[in-house]
């Protein structure tokens, strides 16, 4: 499945049709959870009914196209299951119970109540809101228009900081044809560096939060000092919003461009599994770590890792700083020192460039770390491995 996303240019009076859409979205997936929770046994096409007795029920939920509120319904299921399924594996912690929405930003359609022009430059929605025609704004190498209407399967209307979007979801298959190149890597994510391979090379950390947190700070003084509910309130909260979705694009297109910078170049890729959610439980680096954008970035690693057809393998993250890559002698030293200095063979390496290596060397033994750390007999790529094991073990710290 594709997305392809543009911006929608319209009029006042369109965006606010939008927004009542998005409104009646809403209302329709908290009356479907409201439903859930007072009677037993509702399924999935129970709420798929409900949504027909809805329009009958609220005039205001009729003008939305009948499939629309079936996918509104369908967000209300989805927080279900999940409940249902973390509560049966005993997830620690709170289990997800479904809540009702409060800052509802979308709207989805299937594939009725919209309408594409031929020259992919307009869409025109039918249903009863009144939103009408819109313009597309986008790359004009990105041709929505070269894929059949039948294999446009969904169209998402998005609010944002910036303006609203539309997404399609296209059913296609996106393949590209790898060059071997003969090297495997391994790559240590860190906060002095964004990530260090085995190769010694290093890519900067480019801090997006900490270069732009001055100005959030003055933005967010600014909105605090408006007076609740005017107008001035509503403009600084938009800029203040602008600014955060900046931040959060250039950390997603770095993020990306160097994934596929580092999928192109590499026949293997080995990571640690890093269990993130509990590094940033350390209140000293969490900024850090949430700034860095490491699950982000492996997330991409993985995608980019499919489509070209290669092994990206995920270790155990266990004693990766503290081993020696050249004689596996454990070196203990604390997240301030940055290099390795082996008390045997006497090698002396970056911090990182040692636990690279030593990352690069566990995928390489055989398996994957996947199955000593979380039970999984597939890592990201659907390999099997598994990593050499001790007797004592530590959890990875940041850096």
């Amino acid at each position: 499945m594709l997305i392809y996303e543009y911006k929608l240019d319209g009029t006042k009076q369109q965006y606010a049709a939008i927004e009542e859409a998005i409104r009646v979205v809403q209302f329709i997936r908290n009356k479907c959870l409201r439903k859930w929770m007072d009677e037993i046994g509702v399924s999935k096409n129970d709420l798929q009914c409900y949504c027909a007795v809805l329009s009958k029920e609220y005039s205001f939920a009729s003008a939305l196209n009948s499939q629309a509120r079936q996918a509104a319904a369908d967000r209300a299921w989805f927080a279900i299951p999940r409940f249902y399924d973390n509560c049966k594996s005993h997830k620690t912690g709170k289990k997800g119970y479904p809540q009702f929405q409060h800052d509802n930003r979308s709207v989805e359609y299937k594939q009725t109540g919209w309408k594409l022009e031929s020259d992919g430059k307009h869409i025109t929605f039918t249903d009863g809101c009144a939103i009408g025609r819109l313009r597309l704004v986008g790359n004009p190498k990105q041709q929505i228009a070269a894929f059949p209407i039948k294999d446009i399967k969904r169209v998402r209307i998005v609010r944002r900081a910036d303006g609203y979007s539309v997404q399609f979801s296209v059913a296609a298959e996106r393949t590209i044809e790898h060059t071997p190149s003969g090297r495997n890597v391994g790559i240590d994510v860190g906060l002095k560096s964004f990530l260090t391979d085995s190769e010694g090379k290093t890519v900067e950390n480019p801090r997006h939060y900490r270069k732009a947190e001055r100005r959030l700070k003055r933005l967010q003084r600014q909105l605090s000092r408006k007076q609740k509910k005017s107008c001035n309130r509503k403009k600084a909260r938009k800029q203040l919003a602008k600014a955060h979705l900046k931040v959060a694009r250039q950390r997603e297109d770095f993020a990306r461009k160097q994934a596929n910078a580092l999928i192109t170049s590499s026949d293997l890729i080995a990571y640690e599994d890093l269990k993130i959610r509990n590094m940033v439980k350390n209140h000293r680096l969490a900024k850090s770590i949430h700034d860095a954008g490491w699950g982000q970035f492996l997330r991409w690693v993985n995608y980019y890792g499919s489509l070209h057809a290669i092994p990206v393998i995920a270790v155990a993250p266990q004693w990766t700083s503290q081993e020696c890559s050249e004689c596996g002698t454990i070196v203990k030293k604390s997240l301030s020192v940055r290099t390795h200095i082996c008390t045997r063979c006497g090698v002396v390496l970056d911090r990182d460039h040692n636990a690279a290596l030593n990352i690069l060397a566990k995928a390489l033994i055989g398996t994957l770390g996947h199955r000593e750390t979380s039970g999984s007999p597939e890592n990201a790529s659907g390999q099997t491995a598994s990593t050499r094991t001790r007797k004592r073990a530590t959890g990875k710290r940041a850096g």
